[in-house]
């Protein structure tokens, strides 16, 4: 082997460290970024870092609600080459978002072309929309050259964003938030903003108001899409007062008359956030499923505003019934959850309650309103010191003129004259103005002032225009001293400008006024299906092969019926369109399907199985009409059985019901309603028992208990009967036989039996 040198040897420093921690850290990076920097609104200006981008570029771009408007491609080109470095489709669509008046209560952005609608349509693509801001975006920004917060570096340093908006009015529950950080949520409904300032003022007034007082001033929220809340009150003041819970929101209903006893049900608004295509699929499903089936139809008639058209099945419906139903079966009443999950300062994740919020955002506005009168305050003081140098010139004017005149350097021999009173001309001590600081010389802002001042000042109609304008900003800066030190006028300064907002956005202003109204919910009681229908009779037919139909009237059920090639008729009864039809299937399951679903009987009907999910491996083993307070009798082909009340069976779903446990090959064989004191079974070695009914215990579910042993195969059918007037069934010529000496098949349950009595039917069954 070749040596190798120490210096070829070397190999860049590793340094390494536990999986565990490497993943926590960078997982905590990362869910920091997404908490702070994404998910979750500040508090103070109830803004994430890509709408305040995108307010701020619009800002940069002059694009004022009286300006014109600009391409959203460029706006979003902009916003994510100058500040938010994520891509251009993201952008867009949070702008967008911010332009739906029926997304947002107190749009952002004055979208002009397709921005979307309330169907759930998404907007054009951002070369085909402009976009200019509007006046409550122009309200979050007021003061933002003023120093009114801190700005940082873009992501690339090359350019400066603000921290955080001015914010003139609680944007944060004005328009509402949504997002998901990692570990935690946050979900904020809209509200009024005139409803939220006059809560601020309170808050103002009464520093420890508390969250139950604030609700005189806010009830609740204020969507866009308007509805009725029927929240308790008791509820909402719980939501706000621990930053969690919920509100019932349903939809604004009329009833219109037709004429002739005929009506219909107009929906003019719809909740928050459903999509009114989508509400309509629904409604239409529970048409097509009968779910309601008092409801016959449902048509959009909607144009700029929302008009569903609702039908009764029949003018006698109750219209409050049928509302009923349809809150509770569809998006027409939906909850929207409060979770009041924000950042403090910007910095702290936080669930809040609603004085917190408004509390922060009123801490946030003072801040606002001593940084602005600072700066004022320096503008102030460097105006002043310009006015003092001209004053300065106008009082030494020939003075000046020579100096710049005959001077090299006119602006150092500014600086190095003394001002004093030998240069002053002939004025009264009233005119007289003490000389700049430095014992009477001018500093180089004065001089630099003095140079660049135009001839056409230099008359005397100026200086009285200057001596005001120095008394006016005297009068101001003591204002702005007095602002700075009391507590009690800054908090003063603060709700005039909040009332001059609120005027600003109240009943003059496009929506100012409340949209969502507050109603008692009237829970409709359940209505038994008889009384939601017309009671017809029917006649219930189904084949061999599942398929099944309701032919109209009470037809003789012996009279030949029509089937598919290869099929033929099992199920024919009687019944009534207000009935239940129960089916037992080898699975051990119940399914409930009501008469009124069945399909016409003019054709071959339809499978069951699309009605209910019966599996394709089992068979109907049964199918009955319902009979409350009926008792069953139920068994497997391994011989195990209970009896089960008939009202425990019936199912709600689709799915069904498992009753009878049973599992590998052993099937559901026996599902006969209980009628007698005694059981008998029948084996496929044709062997019967008869045993006491009151040996079988009765269950809503399980295997059951044994009621036959069998050697070889298993059970083939098991019925009750009266011991007294007999057991019948029918014998191979189709006659009824009934036997009444039973004692030689008489036992205990689980027995093996003896064989069949001479003429019982070949295929072991009693019918």
């Amino acid at each position: 082997m070749n040596d190798v040198s120490d210096d070829q040897d070397k190999t860049p420093l590793e340094v390494t460290e536990p999986l565990r921690r490497a993943l926590g850290d960078r997982y905590l990076t990362y869910a920091l970024s997404t908490i702070m920097n994404r998910a979750l609104p500040d508090a103070r200006d109830g803004l994430k870092p890509v709408h305040r981008r995108i307010l701020y570029a619009m800002r940069e771009l002059k694009l004022d609600p009286a300006g014109r408007f600009r391409k959203s491609s460029k706006i979003s080109g902009d916003v994510m080459g100058n500040y938010h470095p994520h891509g251009d489709a993201a952008i867009y669509d949070a702008m967008a978002r911010l332009a739906q008046d029926f997304n947002v209560r107190y749009p952002l952005v004055d979208g002009q072309g397709n921005f979307g609608n309330i169907d759930g349509d998404n907007p054009a693509a951002s070369r085909y929309t402009e976009a200019r801001m509007t006046i409550a975006a122009e309200a979050l920004l007021e003061g933002l050259n003023e120093d009114a917060v801190d700005f940082r570096e873009n992501y690339d340093g090359t350019l400066r964003e603000p921290v955080v908006l001015p914010a003139s009015f609680p944007n944060l529950l004005a328009n509402g938030s949504s997002g998901i950080a990692v570990g935690m949520a946050t979900n904020i409904p809209p509200h009024n903003l005139v409803e939220l300032v006059d809560a601020c003022l309170h808050l103002i007034k009464t520093p420890e108001a508390r969250d139950d007082t604030l609700l005189n001033y806010i009830p609740g929220p204020d969507f866009p899409t308007g509805g009725t809340i029927v929240e308790p009150r008791e509820n909402i003041a719980k939501a706000y007062r621990t930053g969690r819970g919920s509100f019932r929101l349903r939809a604004k209903w009329e009833v219109e008359q037709l004429g002739r006893g005929q009506w219909q049900i107009v929906v003019t608004e719809i909740p928050y956030q459903v999509q009114k295509s989508k509400l309509i699929e629904k409604l239409a499903e529970l048409i097509q499923t009968r779910k309601v089936p008092i409801f016959a139809d449902v048509r959009d008639e909607s144009a700029d505003d929302i008009r569903l058209i609702l039908e009764p099945r029949s003018k006698n419906v109750d219209p409050e019934m049928l509302m009923g139903m349809l809150f509770r079966n569809s998006d027409l009443e939906t909850r929207f959850s409060l979770n009041m999950n924000v950042l403090i300062d910007g910095l702290t994740p936080k669930v809040c309650s609603l004085k917190e919020v408004l509390r922060a955002f009123l801490d946030h506005r003072r801040d606002v309103l001593l940084r602005r009168s600072r700066h004022r305050l320096a503008r102030i003081d460097h105006r002043l010191e310009v006015l003092e140098g001209f004053i300065v010139a106008f009082l030494n004017l020939d003075r000046v003129i020579d100096i710049i005149r005959y001077d090299d350097d006119p602006k150092a021999a500014l600086m190095r004259e003394d001002w004093g009173r030998e240069h002053v001309r002939a004025v009264s001590e009233a005119d007289y103005v003490s000389p700049a600081p430095g014992e009477g010389e001018l500093s180089e802002v004065q001089v630099e002032a003095i140079l660049n001042m135009r001839l056409r000042s230099l008359r005397r109609l100026e200086e009285l225009e200057l001596r005001r304008e120095r008394d006016d900003l005297m009068m101001e800066r003591a204002g702005l001293e007095d602002l700075l030190e009391s507590d009690k006028l800054q908090w003063a300064r603060i709700a005039e400008q909040l009332k001059e907002t609120r005027k600003l956005f109240g009943k003059d202003y496009p929506g100012g006024a409340r949209r969502t109204r507050f109603a008692e919910a009237e829970e409709v009681e359940e209505v038994p299906l008889e009384a939601m229908i017309e009671r017809e009779p029917i006649t219930v037919v189904c084949s061999k092969m599942g398929w099944i139909r309701a032919m109209k009237g009470h037809i003789d059920l012996d009279q030949p019926l029509k089937f598919k090639d290869g099929d033929e008729g099992r199920f024919v009864f009687h019944a009534q369109t207000t009935d239940k039809i129960l089916l037992f299937g080898s699975n051990g399951r119940f399914y409930t399907i009501p008469a009124t679903s069945l399909p016409g009987g003019r054709g071959m009907g339809e499978p069951v199985r699309l009605m209910v999910d019966l599996p394709n491996e089992a068979e109907i083993v049964a199918l009955f009409i319902h009979e409350p307070g009926r008792k069953l009798l139920l068994a497997s082909s391994a011989g195990d059985g209970f009896v089960v009340p008939e009202d425990d069976v019936v199912a709600q779903t689709r799915t069904g019901k498992q009753v009878l446990n049973v599992k590998g090959d052993v099937q559901a064989r026996v599902c006969r309603p209980v009628e007698g004191d005694h059981v008998a079974c029948v084996g496929e070695n044709r062997k019967v028992l008869v045993f006491a009914l009151s040996e079988l215990p009765e269950m809503g579910r399980g295997k059951g208990v044994r009621l036959q042993k069998y050697k070889d195969g298993g059970l083939s059918d098991a019925r009750t009967f009266t011991l007294d007037i007999g057991l019948s069934w029918l014998d191979p010529a189709g006659r009824t036989r009934t036997e009444t000496e039973l004692r030689d098949w008489l036992g205990k349950r689980a027995g093996a039996g003896r064989m069949a009595p001479r003429g019982f039917p070949r295929d072991n069954r009693f019918t």
